[in-house]
């Protein structure tokens, strides 16, 4: 008996999902709850599970192709029996003119046979690139004698080269020539292809609709982050007795929890369909972060409830279950403010983009000590840069440097953070 099923309701109104991978394959036999294909929904991965134990009859959404919730995604034969599998096609490119083999054996300059078999026949149409052509003609090596070895037929550089040291060039086709120095030729490698899906794609739809949307504007200070620096030295054992690692960017996250109280317009959104600008009046930190998919950004809930500590402890969790795909849905939407940070990498300058639908995003560069003036006297300190790209729709330039500077000046003076923290 087949059974057909169809992509779940996954929740919190989400309509379709992208097949990321199938686990399973047409013919494989399948038990109850074995992990069969993941979906992606927004940045989220969900592995769903096969319901019934059976065969694995047809696979009708493919990877790569989003599938409606409620749609038909796969047939299981229940029956036991191992029907023939029927996988649905994808479309397939046209065939590639390729040089037909021919039974006869080429001679070398000598007469004697050289072992190649698949010679093209006369008027077979010959495949090389153009510089491949080029080459030939300077070498007066005629291209319909030639042995390919290049992917559908096709003669390579190197393929000329053999030819015209002795290879399978005919003694008849010969033409006189002046032999020109030998030259060293790169080898002929194919580029790689990767399907562009997954978080990739997801990545790069939420940064086109970000960028043809909100009226991107990005201001950039200089921190002087000494004093915090040294916070950070000493805290950091009272840290690490308590099993945490104490980085600098739960400092940072609480100081811009900071600004956005005072500021709350750079914690807003705006509502589209009613034309209204929505203040939000909780804390929801979206730190971006590498991982071997791409760019995701996990999501520190309610971050203003929470102490220094337990900061880096939740956004170490995080980090995490990022890196290994076991972030939940609710871990890496819902946002209402972005820190993007490349660590070590940080660099000294970026522009980044907004996490749509907010209004603005905080780059964090490097730190590094740097000369700076102090009391007409030239001294070392530790300096950063942050740079904070807003939505010029929502936020105007002075609301946004305010913002910016009031972060700036609790990070220069980490005792003033403290003192308001609530």
């Amino acid at each position: 008996m087949a059974f057909e099923f169809r992509l779940p309701d996954i929740g919190e109104g989400v309509v379709e999902g992208e097949v990321v991978k199938w686990l399973v394959k047409a013919g494989d036999v399948v038990r109850e709850d074995q992990p069969m294909v993941e979906v992606m929904t927004d940045k989220a991965t969900v592995e769903i599970p096969s319901p019934r134990a059976g065969t694995i009859r047809e696979i009708r959404a493919l990877e790569g192709k989003i599938c409606a919730v409620g749609a038909v995604m796969v047939v299981i034969d229940e029956t036991g029996s191992v029907a023939k599998a029927v996988v649905a096609a994808a479309p397939v490119a046209a065939p590639v003119a390729v040089a037909a083999p021919v039974a006869a054996k080429a001679t070398n300059g000598n007469g004697h046979t050289n072992g190649h078999e698949n010679v093209r026949a006369a008027g077979d149409k010959v495949l090389a690139a153009p510089a491949t052509r080029k080459l030939a003609r300077d070498l007066g090596v005629d291209l319909g004698t030639i042995q390919a070895t290049g992917p559908h037929g096709r003669i390579t550089r190197d393929d000329v080269q053999l030819a015209h040291g002795g290879g399978l060039q005919t003694h008849a086709t010969q033409v006189p020539q002046t032999r020109l120095p030998s030259v060293p030729t790169p080898t002929m490698v194919d580029d790689e292809r990767r399907p562009f899906r997954g978080v990739r794609k997801k990545i790069a739809e939420n940064m086109h609709r970000s960028r043809q949307t909100a009226a991107h504007f990005t201001y950039v200070e200089e921190v002087d982050v000494t004093e915090l620096v040294a916070l950070r030295a000493r805290a950091k054992g009272r840290a690490e007795e308590r099993g945490i690692k104490l980085s600098f960017l739960p400092f940072i996250l609480k100081a811009c929890v900071a600004g956005l109280k005072k500021f709350p317009i750079v914690n807003s959104t705006l509502d589209e369909a009613t034309q209204e600008i929505v203040l939000r009046k909780r804390y929801h930190i979206g730190v971006a972060a590498a991982t071997a998919e791409g760019l995701t950004v996990p999501v520190l809930r309610d971050a203003d409830q929470r102490s220094l500590f337990d900061i880096a402890k939740s956004l170490d969790e995080l980090s995490e279950k990022t890196r290994t795909g076991k972030a939940s849905r609710e871990e890496l939407t819902g946002s209402t403010f972005t820190i993007s940070s490349l660590g070590l990498l940080g660099g000294v300058l970026a522009t980044p983009i907004i996490n749509f639908p907010e209004v603005a995003i905080l780059g964090v560069h490097k730190i590094k000590e740097t000369p700076v003036v102090r009391k007409g006297e030239i001294v070392i300190r530790s300096m950063m840069n942050l740079s904070i790209s807003l939505d010029h729709r929502i936020v105007d330039g002075y609301e946004g440097a305010q913002f910016l500077q009031h972060v700036v000046s609790l990070l220069e003076d980490p005792t003033l953070m403290f003192m308001e923290m609530v």
